[in-house]
This record gives C-alpha cells, sequence and structure tokens, in this order.
C-alpha cells in the first residue's frame, strides 16, 4: 500500500481522513445517546477495535478543537 506525504513529509491526507471518520463516529454516538463518560462512549463506538490510542487521540482532537465537552461528573457531550 502506498502512503502519500503531505508538504511535511508526514502522512497528513492518510490521518486527515482516519481522524475524520473517528470523529463522526464518537458524535453520531454521544447525538444517539446523549452524554455519557468516556468508557461509556469507548463501548458505544467499538474503541477495543480501533488501533492502539486511536480513541484516545479522536478525543483529544476533540476537545483541543472545541467539538467535545466534559462535565464536572466527567460525562462528554458534543459542542454545537
Amino acid at each position: 500500500m502506498s502512503q502519500t506525504t503531505g508538504s511535511g513529509g508526514d502522512l497528513a491526507p492518510e490521518i486527515d481522513r482516519q481522524i475524520l471518520h473517528e470523529v463522526g463516529q464518537v458524535i453520531r454516538a454521544l447525538e444517539a445517546n446523549g452524554p455519557c463518560t468516556e468508557e461509556e462512549l469507548a463501548v458505544l463506538v467499538g474503541a477495543v477495535y480501533w488501533e492502539r490510542n486511536r480513541y484516545r487521540r479522536a478525543l483529544t482532537f476533540m476537545k483541543s478543537d472545541g467539538l467535545l465537552a466534559q462535565d464536572e461528573a466527567g460525562a462528554l457531550r458534543v459542542v454545537r
């Protein structure tokens, strides 16, 4: 399988597609089920079957991008 590299020699186009897919899964799960903990969300999206650290990376990306908020009780919700 050939990999295309971005301007910095990284795999930006491939990674962007993957993270967008993962973000979409998280958003759909939260919209369908409402706020839930990271552990509950992991079950809903089947994170156990994702590549290593992908679930944590997706949540970190979403939080840093302002797409995901976590309340004092630990429940995650989509920010619109």
